[in-house]
This record gives C-alpha cells, sequence and structure tokens, in this order.
C-alpha cells in the first residue's frame, strides 16, 4: 500500500495540470471568440491578448504545477510591462522602472533561494545531499551542468531566453526515480542521458516541442523501469530534448 501511493499522488499531480490547462484553454479561447464579436473593448482587448498577459499565464500555471521561482518572475516581468498599458506613469517614475524592476526580480531570486536552501536542508535530514537535487534559472544565457549523482531524485529548471544542457550519463537515479520540472521560454533545455534510462514525458508544449532524440540507438536495449526519470513542466517557444550525445 504504501509504495502505490507516490504513483497515484503523481498521477493526481498530472491530471490536476491537464484540468489548469485546459481551462486556460477555454477561457483564451473565449477571449478570442468575444473579440471576434467586438463585445470586448478594443483599450481592454489590448491588454487581455497580449505578450505580457502570456507572460503572466504561463506565470500562474507555473505557480500552480510547484515552480514557484519561474512561476513568480514570470508574472512579475508581465504585470511589469503591462502597467504601463493599464495606468498612466509619471516621465519621473518610469525613469526609475528598470531599476525598480531589476530590484524586483533580485527579490525574488533571494525569496526562492532561501526556500531553495530550507528545503535542501530539509532533503539533508531525510538522508539526501545536496548534490541530489538542483534548482537552476538561467536568463539571457547558457549553461552546462554536469551531473554525477548517485541517488539523483530530481530537480527545476528555467530557461528564458537561453538553454540548459544537463548530462546525466554518469549519474545513478534514486530507488523512486527522479522527477524533473522544466520551464522553457523562448529558449531551451536538454537532457542527456544513459539508453537504459525511462523518460516519461508530461511536459505542455505550446508552440514548442518535447523531443527524444536517442532514437535509432536505443532501439536494441530495453528501457529499465526502475530508471524513470519524469520530466514534467511547461515550453512555450522553446523545446525541451532529450538525447545521449
Amino acid at each position: 500500500m504504501v509504495t502505490e501511493k507516490p504513483k497515484e499522488m503523481e498521477n493526481q499531480r498530472s491530471s490536476d495540470k491537464r484540468l489548469y490547462f485546459g481551462v486556460a484553454l477555454i477561457l483564451f479561447g473565449g477571449l478570442l471568440v468575444l473579440e471576434k464579436l467586438d463585445i470586448i473593448p478594443s483599450s481592454l482587448n489590448d491588454i487581455l491578448i497580449s505578450w505580457q498577459m502570456l507572460l503572466i499565464a504561463i506565470g500562474v500555471f507555473s505557480l500552480i504545477g510547484g515552480n514557484k521561482t519561474s512561476g513568480t518572475i514570470l508574472v512579475v516581468i508581465g504585470s511589469f510591462f503591462l502597467i504601463p498599458d493599464i495606468i498612466h506613469i509619471p516621465y519621473e517614475i518610469r525613469q526609475i522602472g528598470w531599476p525598480l524592476f531589476i530590484i524586483a526580480v533580485g527579490v525574488v531570486l533571494l525569496i526562492t533561494h532561501s526556500r531553495k536552501r530550507n528545503s535542501v536542508a530539509a532533503a539533508k535530514e531525510n538522508g539526501k545531499p545536496e548534490i541530489d537535487y538542483f534548482d537552476d534559472f538561467v536568463i539571457f544565457g547558457g549553461r552546462e551542468v554536469l551531473v554525477n549523482s548517485q541517488n539523483f531524485y530530481g530537480g527545476k529548471t528555467t530557461s528564458m531566453f537561453g538553454g540548459t544542457e544537463y548530462d546525466f550519463r554518469q549519474a545513478q537515479l534514486s530507488q523512486n526515480g527522479a522527477v524533473i520540472d522544466s520551464v522553457s521560454i523562448f529558449g531551451g533545455c536538454s537532457f542527456k542521458v544513459p539508453h537504459d534510462w525511462t523518460i516519461k514525458n508530461e511536459v505542455t508544449a505550446v508552440f514548442g516541442a518535447f523531443s527524444d532524440k536517442r532514437g535509432s540507438s536505443i532501439n536494441h536495449i530495453v528501457p529499465d523501469t526502475s530508471k524513470t526519470l519524469i520530466i514534467r513542466g511547461f515550453t512555450a517557444f522553446g523545446g525541451i530534448e532529450i538525447k545521449h550525445f
């Protein structure tokens, strides 16, 4: 009975994400219908159907999915660029807008870093060292990470206008497998994994893609279901890629 509960919880979380995403699509489609029927005022239409609202929506979806770092930052970015379209901001205040924005992002990173330290401390108390888990955020840049943990159990990664590549070919999964929450916005994230790992795709893609490029190189290898890596999250205008080389 104890071994069934984690699977039930994972299935419930996956089902909840599909529910939330379905509701979001219905709301967005409804807005488009109202816009085509000229029911929504043009001034409000420019706000509701904009790239800023898209970032906010993706941020909210990320928060619901449990990725608080990327979700909060996306909501902050979207809100920052949306405020001038809603209210008139005096020139003097607009002059300090960017410094305030940078400060806001810094505050969010400090808060999430504090939470990360607390979660790492809790993980250590449960016998899970810090190397077995990661929480990364990349924006306007790139990063390559070698993971050689022998008891890897999960992590969170966010790539915005940049890319991150993780190499797990020297790593071993924990006894219960691992879960990675990946968010890619106008960027990409790739994972190099051993041939015999079983990859479970739970990524929601909007104008993006999830691809397993191990291809024919794994046709003669039977995946080991005891080595299961679940990748969930969200990608928009970007991609998440699985490969071996």
